[in-house]
């Protein structure tokens, strides 16, 4: 190993063409961790880019492969895959979307037979699960967003909570409506009082 990278860590980004998951894998490569990215071989395109499709999505990866990042086609289903690909890294940053933070479990389990990350990072980025006071539908997300925690704690794996709040840019567009793929043309159903003020911050 040269002198320079010895502050460098193998990292597997498994989510990587999503709406967060993009950025991640993007900054570890200019960072200049040696980085691969477990991707499906058909991921649907990612919410909330306007369209493209497969197009979109093939750029993507093109820019990934030209920033030096290892592309692994998989899905986190396939045990022995991940196993393969967790025991090539030292670090295991997850960023499933929200629909898949169960699948977690399966990510866990693959980190738990490999046995040598360093550091897991679940993909448990918006509003801390252990804090926020949430209500349905996203509170069903929430509970399984902390089970995942604890079963990361109990397993005895090495890991990094990461709570960013919320990512405003997300909901938006939607005015923050559950379900809504575009802005409500008749209503807007507003949780609690209404009064509650909050701060957005751009990036």
């Amino acid at each position: 190993m040269e002198p320079g990278d010895r502050n460098k860590s193998r990292i597997l980004i498994i989510g990587g063409t999503g709406h967060l998951g993009k950025f991640i894998v993007a900054a570890s490569a200019r960072a200049g961790h040696p980085t691969s990215a477990l991707v499906r071989a058909t991921a649907p395109p990612p919410p909330a880019t306007g369209g493209g499709g497969s197009s979109s999505r093939a750029r993507l990866l093109q820019s990934f492969r030209d920033a030096g990042v290892t592309i692994l086609q998989g899905d986190i289903g396939d045990h022995d895959l991940l196993v393969k690909a967790v025991r090539a890294a030292d670090v295991v940053i997850s960023v499933v979307g929200y629909h898949d933070v169960g699948e977690q479990m399966k990510i866990i389990a693959a980190i738990k037979e490999a046995g040598n990350i360093k550091r897991f990072i679940p993909s448990d980025f918006g509003n801390d699960a252990d804090h926020a006071h949430i209500v349905e539908p996203a509170k069903a997300t929430f509970d399984v967003e902390a089970q995942i925690r604890r079963t990361v704690e109990a397993e005895g794996i090495p890991y990094t909570f990461v709570s960013c709040n919320f990512f405003a840019g997300f909901y938006l567009p939607t005015l923050v409506q559950p379900g809504a793929s575009g802005l409500p043309a008749d209503k807007v159903v507003i949780l609690g009082d209404g009064n509650t003020k909050g701060k957005k911050k751009t990036e």
